[in-house]
């Protein structure tokens, strides 16, 4: 049974169907299934992407590369704060974290103050990455998860698991239901970019990805209903 596990939610899946912003219906899904987890008893901390608003370079391609990767950290802050009011909305105590000051709008991070509200049964979010330009929201995900002590990394994705080969591309491509962090990383296989996946190797931090569009998809991965994809470290 684990007793701690991040979940990883992208910008665009927060935002459904629309180009950018938020899709209500969708994040009041997904804090009612983590409701459910952490009346399990198990400490949920998320990171949500910032592509909903703001991905890479997405405006001008002659933008200061630093200047690019503030704007996404900052996008990642705004997602935390609205998906944090529709948790609280359904019940559950939250609190964002940030590695800077964001005045009065977060707390700054500090594994301490995770664990204080871990263990004040809040579900924890961790905004604007980890605080540095040219790092991407995926090393975030692993640094968050291994400085918190989870048991895992859950990938809530657009699909279903982690394939040999693009299966938008290729209908014969195969679905792993377990890889190994090593292969992953040999054949590229894309499941998070390859700092982050070298961290998950050195640091013996599990990943399993799934798809979020399914009906109950984060509250069966977590709970014992797992039908996606394990990356393990051996």
């Amino acid at each position: 049974m684990k007793k701690r596990i991040l979940l990883k939610l992208s910008g665009e899946a927060i935002a459904g169907g629309k180009t950018n912003g938020f899709d209500d219906e969708i994040i009041k899904d997904v804090a009612l299934q983590v409701k459910e987890i952490v009346d399990s008893g198990i400490s949920v901390g998320i990171v949500i992407g910032g592509g909903n608003f703001w991905r890479g370079r997405s405006g001008s391609a002659e933008i200061d590369r630093t200047k690019s990767d503030s704007i996404g950290m900052l996008a990642t802050v705004m997602n935390c704060i609205y998906v944090s009011e529709i948790f609280r909305m359904q019940g559950m105590m939250t609190n964002i974290l940030t590695p800077f000051e964001c005045g009065s709008f977060t707390k700054l991070f500090s594994k301490d103050r995770a664990n204080k509200y871990f263990s004040k049964n809040m579900v924890v979010f961790f905004a604007g990455g980890t605080g540095h330009p040219f790092f991407s929201t995926d090393t975030g995900v692993v640094l968050r998860a291994i400085e918190t002590d989870c048991d895992g990394i859950y990938l809530a994705k657009a699909i279903d698991g982690v394939y040999d080969r693009d299966p938008k591309n290729d209908p014969s491509a195969k679905k792993y239901d377990r890889v190994s962090i090593h292969e992953v990383i040999e054949k590229e296989l894309a499941v998070v970019d390859l700092t982050a996946s070298v961290m998950c190797m050195e640091h013996g931090m599990h990943m399993y990805v799934f798809a979020l569009n399914k009906p109950h998809s984060i509250r069966d991965a977590v709970l014992g209903d797992f039908d996606g994809t394990e990356v393990y470290v051996d």
